[in-house]
């Protein structure tokens, strides 16, 4: 999983704080998110070190309606920047609705005194001090999405503070939430601001039809997964998690994955039941529960069994390829549950260890339903990163589960030595924007809540990579060290092997495409040389020494 490039909203410059401004935390970092125009080859070291502190800090803010306590602010939120393209931005997606939020709270001055009293504000102090961060200059900011300013409310006090799950690779990003009431019942909101209600909410965010508007992650958060709970399953205290869509629980686990993550979301799914929707006999499989992707490492398999005791007895798991980083926990699952079912594709099936799973299993090959306590998922074929790569979409919600596909940051590699390769991974993707998803749920990384951008972004950087390469070998390159030495000059060595994969993949894509140069040789023009096409089996040679190669550099 080789990062190809930044994603500007989140965190790139990072501040520690004098220790005197935490309650039980010793330190908590701070950013300023920033457009750097990073190209779409060019990467820091900086990017790929492990961050240094403990989170960063966003105010998510609750108004509520003077004239209706029930309801509450929600501002439509900023697109991601168009591409420029036709092809690109002509896939959108639909409005997204959430809480007014501010990126960063800043700490304040030491010669200023805060004119906000936040009534509640000592129940968090195990975590920060309020008192001391420029909560002014945040609300400020946030009531300005909604055409107020701070003189227009009152009464604030603190909700709760939110610790974001270790989805890396840099730091979390912790929430606090403040509620505030309006004064003016007669004010007039801007075009895009709404008041909206918990049941307002929910009927936006379950039983979804695509492209319909969508809510945030800081309204399910802040307000939703308390007010419904939608789950039986409750996440042992040990573990941070978040549960967007509400029901589906995205959990963080140590694994053996590829740097610059550390963890594998490991994704339970344990709905209210309703049998009534799994009797019309379509499904491949029927639960009460459903995990996806049990790939965390030896020193988290004791938290695995904790989440297990939780869980039914009826247990579908569901595998979205073979990696070791999404599979090394299925050994504990069958311990656990002897009557667990394993769902994977058949290529799959066939590269997972018996020692890893020796109970019953269904291949599936991505025309399945599955139904999990009454709700339905579909199977969906998506190789590229491997030959039996699988998602699950989540029909209620119209949440997509995309495995490696897609990455909370950053692309992945695709592993050509199981089958990966562009044609099937760019047909994956032009699958995927069809399903017009509301939330991309990745294995590494942060759910995305802009699908299709996310999805685009992919297409344009895997072209341009591309791009790049050929250029490479159309200036001379000819073996796999050449042609990496060049086009990820400006990226850690330490990723190189990773990247030759890309490299490999991408050549072989050339090659099918009959893309690939002429090279002049014994001559300077035409007329006293001739011509050779760039040799594959020549390229293909130097897989081997490319190692030897890496080393001595």
């Amino acid at each position: 999983m080789l990062p190809d490039k930044y994603d500007r909203h989140l965190p790139t410059t990072y501040y520690l704080l004098p220790q005197e401004l935490f309650g039980a935390k010793q330190a908590v970092g701070f950013s300023v998110s920033g457009d750097f125009g990073v190209g779409l080859h060019q990467l820091q070291d900086f990017h790929f070190k492990p961050p240094l502190l403990m989170a960063t800090l966003k105010l998510a803010v609750i108004l509520t309606n003077p004239s209706n306590d029930a309801q509450f602010l929600l501002a439509r939120q900023t697109r991601p920047p168009k591409f420029g393209d036709e092809e690109y931005d002509s896939y959108s997606d639909s409005d997204l609705w959430d809480l007014p939020s501010v990126a960063q709270l800043n700490p304040l001055s030491p010669s200023t005194e805060p004119q906000i009293v936040v009534k509640g504000a000592e129940l968090c102090s195990a975590n920060i001090l309020l008192g001391r961060l420029d909560l002014d200059s945040a609300l400020i900011s946030a009531l300005r999405q909604a055409g107020l300013e701070l003189a227009d409310t009152a009464e604030w006090r603190f909700s709760k503070y939110v610790e974001e799950a270790d989805f890396g690779p840099g730091p979390a990003i912790d929430v606090v939430f403040l509620v505030g009431r309006l004064l003016n019942k007669t004010a007039i909101l801007p075009e895009h601001c709404n008041w909206a209600s918990i049941n307002s909410c929910l009927e936006l965010i379950v039983n979804v039809k695509p492209s319909s508007d969508r809510i945030g992650h800081l309204v399910v958060t802040g307000l939703l997964n308390e007010a419904m709970q939608l789950s039986n399953f409750q996440v042992p205290l040990t573990l941070r998690h978040q549960e967007y869509p509400p029901g589906i629980m995205v959990v963080p686990m140590g694994s053996k994955t590829a740097r610059p993550f550390q963890t594998t979301n490991l994704v339970v799914f344990f709905p209210k039941h309703n049998s009534q929707v799994c009797q019309d006999g379509s499904f491949v499989a029927c639960g009460d529960a459903l995990i996806v992707d049990p790939g965390c490492r030896s020193a988290f398999h004791e938290e695995l069994r904790n989440i297990m005791s939780a869980l039914p007895r009826k247990l579908i798991v569901f595998v979205t390829h073979h990696h070791r980083d999404h599979v090394d926990g299925l050994s504990i699952i069958q311990k656990c549950n002897s009557d667990a079912v394993l769902l994977a594709h058949e290529n799959t099936m066939s590269r997972i260890h018996k020692d890893d799973w020796s109970l019953a299993s269904t291949s599936v090959s991505g025309a399945e339903d599955i139904c999990i306590g009454g709700q339905r998922l579909s199977i969906i074929f998506a190789p590229g990163h491997t030959d039996g790569h699988m998602a699950l979409l989540h029909k209620d919600t119209n949440s997509l589960i995309v495995g490696d596909h897609c990455l909370g940051e950053g692309s992945s590699i695709l592993d050509i030595d199981s089958g990966g390769n562009l044609d099937d991974y760019y047909q994956s993707t032009y699958k995927f924007l069809d399903l017009s998803p509301h939330v991309l749920i990745p294995m590494h990384g942060r759910v995305n809540m802009w699908p299709k951008h996310m999805l685009c972004s992919y297409l344009k950087n895997r072209r341009s990579r591309e791009g790049a390469i050929l250029e490479a070998i159309e200036g001379g390159a000819e073996t796999l060290f050449d042609i990496v030495a060049q086009v990820y000059s400006g990226v850690d060595r330490g990723f190189w092997f990773l990247a030759s994969q890309n490299v490999r993949i991408h050549v072989d894509h050339l090659a099918k495409l009959h893309k690939l140069p002429k090279t002049l040789i014994h001559g300077s023009n035409l007329s006293s040389g001739y011509l050779q096409h760039f040799c594959v089996g020549s390229f293909n040679h130097s897989l081997d020494s490319f190692a030897a190669e890496l080393d001595k550099i």
